[in-house]
């Protein structure tokens, strides 16, 4: 069976950049960074990618590149049977991560629908947080807006690596991009937007404590989709001439550039308008339609603003259900399709769970460990198996795997020009990244 591969380094960079990019972008990412010194918390989380971030994206690039392969089979290749269970933690943590965030992705899609057909003309803040409240304790909706979401993932991942992921990507990132734009000239309109703007970029130390720190350290791991196999999966596809090197240090800075894109698009607005820029749910699916309502056009760039979500969310997803399918296809010798079709399923069956339980529907009150089934995949995937995942791989490729084949990888595309970055990258995986991100898993347990 001939294996797809991404047809340039353009191509390699939108998909990747689309897996990193997620729902987390567009409002805890900002949030995160205005409430926690602006500017100041900012440069401490460009220095956290460069020792934890951009070190485990580069180590899982050369797996998925050096063997052409899916997570289980690519540690096989590489170290042997008894490190395949790093690739099947990394597809188990992609199901329990989709199992939850397919159904917070269907209230995006529900969202962009309401938008569109003007759901939201004079809504106040009562009529806004009733919406939000009636969407998902409503079962009926949260499954068909769920299912709607996976089958718009189900059907590009169907297509193939070229024909689905390659062109939904090359066409989602750039309408993504200048949506953003559109609603940040707007938002930057606004009377006291400057609020907005001081919230997310003043530079204040005093706000910068030990748990900003840690904070900072958990989201250059989290946030670039890493630990999960996405990576892998993804790199296995790569062009052969791609520079490794580049693509995780241009992905991992365009990623930071969407998220203050995002931060630019609300933030102003929510500080002109003199709302709290309150965390959670409740800013993205309550205030936002809220104050957008109160703008001249604001239907157009409120339907706007959903849909660029959409898309984050969307390009997500493709990456955590295409490492799934790749293993089927690969191990289990199923076609494209009914691997796509048999895990679009498995996602539904326990997804739904996971959307049912949300506070107010019909499963909410089923707990275990005191926790509801949505908050069970949440953590057992985020503070257990992805930081569990980035030790293991970071060691494995500064440890275990050949050094020469390191290079020779991380060399390709660049001529040799980045031995002595790749020698830092390897000393900083061997000495530096594994004790950060056990800090994280402590720190994750409990």
């Amino acid at each position: 069976m001939k294996r797809e591969k991404f047809s340039s380094s353009l191509a390699v960079f939108l998909a990747t950049l689309g897996s990193a990019i997620g729902l987390g972008n567009i409002w805890r990412f900002p949030y995160i960074i205005g409430m926690n010194g602006g500017g100041a918390f900012l440069f401490v989380y460009l220095i956290c990618v460069l020792i934890v971030g951009i070190p485990v994206m580069i180590s899982e690039f050369f797996i998925g590149r050096k063997t052409r392969l899916n997570p289980v089979l690519a540690f096989e290749k590489l170290g042997g049977k008894k490190w395949r269970i790093v690739g099947y933690m990394g597809i188990l943590a992609s199901l329990l991560i989709m199992f939850f965030y397919s159904a917070v992705a269907g209230w995006v899609y529900s969202y962009t629908f309401k938008s569109l057909i003007g759901k939201f003309n004079g809504v106040t803040l009562e009529s806004s947080r009733d919406i939000f409240i009636n969407m998902i304790t409503s079962p009926k909706d949260v499954i068909l807006w769920q299912l709607t979401a996976l089958l718009v993932v189900a059907i590009i991942l169907m297509m193939g690596v070229k024909g689905g992921i390659e062109r939904a990507t090359k066409l989602l990132m750039p309408v993504l991009f200048i949506l953003i734009l559109i609603c940040d000239i707007r938002a930057l309109t606004l009377e006291n937007s400057y609020e907005g703007i001081k919230f997310l970029f003043a530079v204040d130390f005093s706000k910068l404590k030990s748990s900003s720190i840690l904070t900072s350290l958990g989201l250059s791991f989290f946030k670039l989709s890493l630990g999960v196999g996405t990576m892998i999966t993804y790199a296995s596809y790569f062009t052969d001439d791609n520079d490794l090197m580049s693509t995780s240090l241009n992905v991992a800075l365009s990623d930071t550039l969407i998220s203050l894109l995002a931060g630019l698009a609300i933030f102003p607005t929510v500080f002109a308008f003199k709302m709290e820029p309150s965390y959670g749910p409740g800013l993205l699916f309550i205030t936002i339609p809220l104050i957008f309502s109160k703008l001249p056009f604001g239907n157009v760039l409120l339907f706007m603003f959903f849909l660029l979500t959409s898309i984050a969310a969307t390009t997500a997803m493709l990456s955590l259900v295409e490492v799934s399918v790749a293993y089927l296809i690969e191990v289990k010798k199923i076609d494209r399709r009914k691997s796509v079709l048999i895990t679009t399923i498995f996602i539904v069956l326990f997804g739904s769970l996971a959307a049912l339980s949300v506070e107010g529907n019909v499963l909410s009150n089923v707990k275990l460990l005191g926790r509801t089934i949505f908050d069970i995949f949440d953590y057992l995937s985020s503070n257990i198996l992805l930081p569990l995942g980035g030790i293991l791989i970071s060691v494995f490729v500064g440890y275990f795997a050949r050094s020469e084949e390191v290079f020779l990888e991380m060399s390709k595309g660049n001529g040799n020009k980045n031995i002595i970055y790749i020698k830092g990258v390897l000393f900083v995986l061997k000495f530096i990244t594994p004790i950060l991100i056990l800090v994280i898993f402590v720190r994750g347990l409990f």
